[in-house]
């Protein structure tokens, strides 16, 4: 199987590259430059209509997009360690997690890199005041964070590092790279990101 993806600030690939390398396998990269619009090509659109990376194609030719449903068969593949738990209950709240970190923070982390950074200006019409806004509702969302960690848990489900920290810390790294500043004053959120970004997988 092989992956096509996108280097750096591209945060889904990211998380892709982490999971892989928490579970210790070597995931073949073919890299789509976003900015020459390689992935909106016609041999790419036959591999995701949506013309969005990564996605997984596996031996056979299914091609398997959307990061978590990747993750989810690589899991399977390699079920250790268990980064989307290993019972019901750990699987529901890991879910639970993930869920949260997508809408709460990557929702308007996203909505602020379409309509507000200057980067996405010539490939979609903005509307720079919604997009703008969502800097307050990322700041929100933030402070719910710091207050769900500030029971000094290492890892946002427990005491276990999960997909749910992967998503975290990705949507997290990308709003500080399109000039975001979603740490600031925010000492246990902090301490969690020095946490996980000290593991071999993060610089992937």
């Amino acid at each position: 199987m092989k992956l096509y993806s996108a280097n750096m600030p591209a945060p889904n690939p990211r998380r892709v590259r982490i999971f892989a390398a928490e579970k210790g396998i070597a995931l073949p990269e073919i890299m789509l430059s976003l900015v020459e619009r390689e992935h909106k090509s016609a041999d790419h659109l036959r591999r995701n209509s949506l013309g969005q990376v990564p996605v997984l194609e596996l031996d056979d030719g299914t091609t398997i997009c959307e990061t978590i449903a990747i993750c989810r068969y690589i899991d399977e593949l390699h079920p250790d360690p268990p980064l989307f738990g290993s019972s019901a209950t750990e699987r529901a709240v890991i879910d639970m997690w993930t869920r949260r970190i997508d809408i709460q923070l990557g929702e308007p982390t996203k909505m602020f890199w379409r309509h507000a950074h200057p980067a996405t200006a010539a490939l979609i019409e903005q509307h720079k005041v919604f997009g703008e806004s969502n800097r307050a509702v990322l700041a929100r969302a933030m402070q719910w964070l710091e207050a769900e960690l500030a029971d000094d848990r290492p890892f946002l489900t427990g005491d276990r590092f999960t997909i749910a920290d992967i998503a975290a810390l990705t949507v997290i790294d990308f709003a500080a790279l399109i000039g975001l500043d979603p740490m600031a004053s925010k000492p246990a959120v902090t301490d969690w990101h020095a946490r996980v970004s000290s593991r071999p997988s993060a610089s992937s």
